[in-house]
């Protein structure tokens, strides 16, 4: 279950709506999840939103495209190790976490590196999925992972890697 709640009005012209579902629920089943047991929530928002979000949980006060809170601690102890597998509450519920992207910042990257906007937000909310599932990108051999496994789900859904220049 992906709920989407839309502050900025640019992303209902943009098609977020479908864009999100799809990408949730391609990296949710490469993970061997059930995207129809999962619990995502999805802000869609403006840089001047993901700032305050992004000053207020890590201390950064400037935009970003996406940030991501995990439901469940799920991160490898060793570099380069698999996160843990989320576990269902007592409901059988899987609560995954929370994701808010911003369109600006999603805009200006999509025009700063000639890729369709389209493809550079699905790329985003797929990473911001694998975040909430424990994969990270601060150690190197962790980035390696994550970057491997955003290609792999990407090219599942017929696009490029986002890694080449």
């Amino acid at each position: 279950m992906l709920d989407i709640a839309i502050e900025d009005d640019r992303w209902q012209d943009a098609g977020l709506e479908a864009l999100a579902e799809r990408a949730t629920a391609v990296t949710l089943a490469h993970q061997g999840l059930d995207a129809e047991a999962c619990e995502i929530s999805l802000l869609a928002c403006d840089d001047d939103r993901i700032a305050v979000l992004n000053a207020e949980f890590r201390d950064k006060p400037t935009p970003t495209n996406v940030l991501s809170w995990p439901a469940q601690e799920l991160a490898p102890e060793r570099p380069g190790g698999e996160p843990d597998r989320p576990e269902p509450d007592f409901m059988g519920e899987l609560a995954v976490g929370d994701i808010a992207i911003s369109y600006d910042t999603c805009a200006r990257e999509a025009q700063a590196a000639g890729k369709p906007m389209d493809d550079h937000v699905t790329h985003l909310i797929v990473h911001g999925v694998l975040h909430l599932l424990g994969y990270d990108h601060i150690r190197d051999a962790d980035a390696t992972v994550m970057e491997a496994l955003e290609v792999e789900i990407l090219g599942k859904m017929g696009i490029n890697n986002p890694y080449i220049e």
